[in-house]
């Protein structure tokens, strides 16, 4: 059990790190840089401890840890060396001819102290990421990881203790009272991944200080399967998507919504994959707590559609077996709210306009929007129609591993978009300086 930061020790903390950023010390290229490759070395050198506490915490194996934990921090500190220099530039843009003689250009000015809340469904790649962002834009950080995955908690500490002195990089232990402390300072700026109920409470405790917040939440992503789509890249898709980390991803498929021409088919193949490759009740990994698995099965329980496969349950191993649920209407329980977690269930349209005003109006702007087509003008054109954070088209979940796409949502799926380039900008302050000739 992790011993929560004590309130008088995150006070300290805060205005050290205050006196540190004020010191400037943090500004340079070589600085951050080598702060970068501090980490990086860190993250390495812990990874066995990572492996065992991402197994403890979440049934993760090493597999899955390597691609989308600590591979995909590696590859946005990489990035992010690459490029930082060429980034920090300033660029020199037109003077209008209002403003002349002169010369204008852009800079980039970190924010200060900046805090990041970890969630805990990818508590080392969802908090440490940010982290890279917060070093190359040249502030301190004070991280506070989530308090359901301790094991991982605990690493995360060790990583961050190890490579950086608590007056520039810090982690804070703690539930919620620390929190709660945590958002009472004045920071810089706050970067959040969680659940938007726990996003309103970040804003509006960053809204005392007028502090910017980038908010990383959720919400029910479809995957709308039309009637010319490939069954089997549809089916491979989902078992991936889907069941990754338990559907603990906040990218995840929550519900299928398909053609009624290709629904019988597709099915078939999907509940025989499950049946073949996730037989066990524990073959996605584990719930994050067994409160969550009992929220889980009380919601299954109320549904009306049909079970295909699974809804089987261990809450002392935190096990829910891959689950399949058709016939299932806007109004079931199952669509009331982002499932995460590993049940899937299955609307059927027969005309993509109704699907699209449907989606539109029960489930509005979604985290993610996945399309699965042939006719990719087709697929446009519902990209188009649903607005989202981010979209794919005969693909899901992996668009959030290239540092060369801003990831975010949009409305209550969120505010804010980082990764790679859009890491650099979400933490600095776009400047505009002219020197007059």
């Amino acid at each position: 059990m992790l011993e929560p930061t004590p309130i008088d020790n995150i006070q300290e903390i805060f205005a050290r790190q205050r006196v540190c950023f004020n010191s400037r010390t943090t500004r340079s290229a070589e600085f951050r840089k080598e702060n970068l490759v501090k980490l990086k070395k860190s993250i390495l050198e812990h990874k066995h401890l990572l492996y065992a506490a991402l197994e403890a915490d979440l049934g993760k194996t090493m597999e899955i840890v390597d691609l989308a934990e600590i591979g995909g921090v590696i590859h946005e500190i990489d990035f992010a060396l690459e490029h930082l220099d060429k980034w920090m530039e300033p660029e020199k843009v037109p003077t209008d001819d209002i403003v002349a003689p002169s010369n204008c250009f852009v800079t980039h000015e970190p924010f200060g102290v900046t805090y990041i809340i970890g969630p805990f469904n990818y508590p080392v790649n969802l908090t440490l990421t940010p982290l890279v962002g917060a070093i190359m834009g040249g502030n301190t950080c004070i991280i506070k990881p989530s308090d359901t995955t301790p094991e991982t908690s605990a690493v995360l500490g060790l990583i961050i203790s190890s490579a950086f002195v608590p007056d520039y990089i810090a982690v804070v232990h703690g539930g919620r009272a620390e929190n709660q402390y945590l958002l009472s300072l004045p920071f810089d700026f706050i970067f959040f991944t969680g659940s938007p109920n726990v996003g309103k409470v970040v804003m509006e405790a960053a809204s005392k200080h007028l502090t910017p917040v980038i908010l990383e939440l959720g919400g029910k992503c479809p995957i709308i399967v039309l009637p010319d789509a490939d069954v089997d890249q549809t089916v491979d898709q989902l078992m991936f998507g889907k069941y990754l980390n338990s559907g603990q991803t906040c990218i995840a498929p929550d519900y299928l919504y398909v053609h009624q021409d290709i629904k019988k088919l597709l099915l078939e193949k999907l509940v025989e994959r499950v049946k073949r490759e996730l037989p066990e009740v524990n073959s996605t990994g584990k719930i994050v707590t067994a409160r969550q698995v009992n929220r889980l099965k009380e919601i299954l329980n109320r549904t009306s559609g049909r079970l295909l496969i699974g809804g089987d349950v261990d809450a002392d191993k935190r096990g829910f077996s891959a689950t399949v649920v058709d016939d299932v209407d806007w109004d079931d329980a199952l669509m009331a709210e982002e499932l995460f977690g590993p049940i899937l269930p299955v609307l059927t349209f027969n005309a993509i306009d109704n699907a699209i005003n449907l989606i539109n109006q029960h489930h509005a702007k979604p985290l993610a929007v996945y399309v699965f087509t042939k006719d990719l003008i087709q697929a446009e054109r519902v990209i188009d129609h649903i607005q989202s954070g981010d979209a794919q088209v005969n693909g899901v979940v992996m668009h959030a591993f290239s540092p060369y796409l801003p990831f975010g949502g949009i409305g209550a799926s969120g505010m804010g978009v980082y990764h790679g380039h859009y890491s650099f900008l979400a933490f600095t302050h776009l400047k505009s300086v002219r020197i007059v000739s």
